[in-house]
């Protein structure tokens, strides 16, 4: 059987393939995927994206939206802090989280964007 997605001899450019492979090699990406990692979650997603249509809310507030426990989503949001997506300060006996800068709000916009370009091409 035919695959016509691979190649169908060996060939590998070297230069280009040196070149990409110490790009690569950087803490950097490790980092980013991290980042993403987070982000896949849908409950931590959701609360991403409810922080970028209100610029703060209190975990009570977050957890009503998502419709978790103040416990799971004192968990996401501590899970989003400590990889420097959110941070929080405390107001009396409440606390507030928000996002720790506008690079989180456009990964998720830009995500968003995507998905409904992604949807607009497969109904055409």
């Amino acid at each position: 059987m035919k695959q016509d997605d691979i190649c169908e001899i060996p060939c590998v450019e070297s230069e280009k393939v040196e070149q990409v492979q110490k790009q690569l090699a950087t803490e950097k990406l490790h980092d980013a995927a991290t980042v993403f990692k987070a982000l896949s979650d849908e409950t931590r997603m959701k609360i991403a994206y409810a922080l970028t249509i209100e610029e703060r809310l209190c975990v009570c507030d977050v957890a009503t939206i998502v419709g978790a426990t103040t416990a799971t989503a004192s968990h996401h949001l501590r899970h989003l802090k400590s990889l420097g997506l959110a941070k929080f300060h405390k107001e009396g006996k409440l606390v507030y989280y928000y996002l720790d800068d506008d690079h989180v709000k456009q990964l998720i916009q830009i995500a968003l964007t995507h998905v409904d370009e992604l949807k607009t091409r497969i109904t055409n």
